[in-house]
């Protein structure tokens, strides 16, 4: 039986490590899988320094290195997103198509933006430490708000680890993110007419930076066929125990659709 190829797209401040429990999992199903690093976002891209040209990258340059990497796939892929990923596995199915979409804690396109307090508690954790305009400059979410927004609801241990492998993102992706109204690039704008393949959207109900009313307004707007879970208890990380297990045998019953 023909498992579809599974194209995994990282969050902001994240690398490709965070799918390694996922990747393996569904390789061992017989599924091949793809874990691309977006531009900046290596493994070893930790560190005290962000590379400056950091700071001028955009979400249509994020989407052109997905794009490219996709050619490796050789067939349309079920696109798996996080997150920042979750938004730009959506921007990424626009481009090449996508046998399905697995949405998990999406962050806002330009129309499912939805102004909230608690994302903004969250990423003041990111304006508040940079020198100057945020909006140019590579940002770092701190420790504080990091646990508050993003790792709420999950173990210390791995809170832990996952701090220590956050990494430096884009200011300017940020701010196309959080403020699309004002953004003439119109990066996160999605066309909803072209994503009518299956979906899949999860998301925690105690999400504090990407909430329910975003994954919510997501599966409203996608064009195909929708199933919407929220995880009772969960917040936006969705990459510890027993949460983890519940997340992949979601998406294994979503992903059998697809076996011929």
């Amino acid at each position: 039986m023909t498992k579809p190829p599974l194209f995994f797209v990282h969050g902001m401040w994240a690398t490709p490590k965070m799918w390694d429990e996922m990747a393996a999992h569904f390789r061992a199903r017989g599924h091949v899988v793809h874990t691309p690093a977006l531009p900046f976002h290596e493994r070893d891209a930790q560190g005290p320094t962000p590379d400056p040209l950091l700071a001028s990258v955009s979400i249509g340059d994020y989407v052109d290195s997905l794009v490219a990497a996709a050619r490796d796939v050789g067939e349309a892929p079920v696109i798996i997103g996080h997150s920042m990923g979750g938004m730009l596995a959506q921007r990424l199915a626009e481009e090449i198509g996508a046998r399905g979409l697995i949405l998990l804690s999406p962050a806002p396109t330009a129309s499912t933006s939805r102004i909230a307090l608690a994302p903004l508690r969250t990423t003041f954790g990111v304006t508040k430490n940079v020198r100057g305009k945020w909006w140019k400059s590579p940002t770092l979410i701190d420790e504080e708000h990091a646990r508050w927004g993003i790792f709420n609801e999950v173990p210390e241990d791995d809170i832990r680890q996952a701090l220590d492998e956050m990494v430096w993102d884009s200011g300017r992706v940020l701010y196309q993110i959080s403020m699309p109204f004002t953004d003439q690039a119109k990066g996160s704008a999605v066309e909803y007419d072209r994503l009518g393949m299956p979906a899949l959207v999860m998301v925690g109900d105690r999400d504090r930076i990407t909430p329910v009313a975003i994954a919510r307004a997501t599966a409203r707007s996608l064009r195909g066929e929708v199933d919407y879970v929220e995880l009772d208890g969960v917040g936006h990380w969705l990459f510890h125990q027993p949460v983890a297990d519940k997340v992949m045998q979601r998406m294994e019953e979503f992903l059998t659709r697809f076996d011929g």
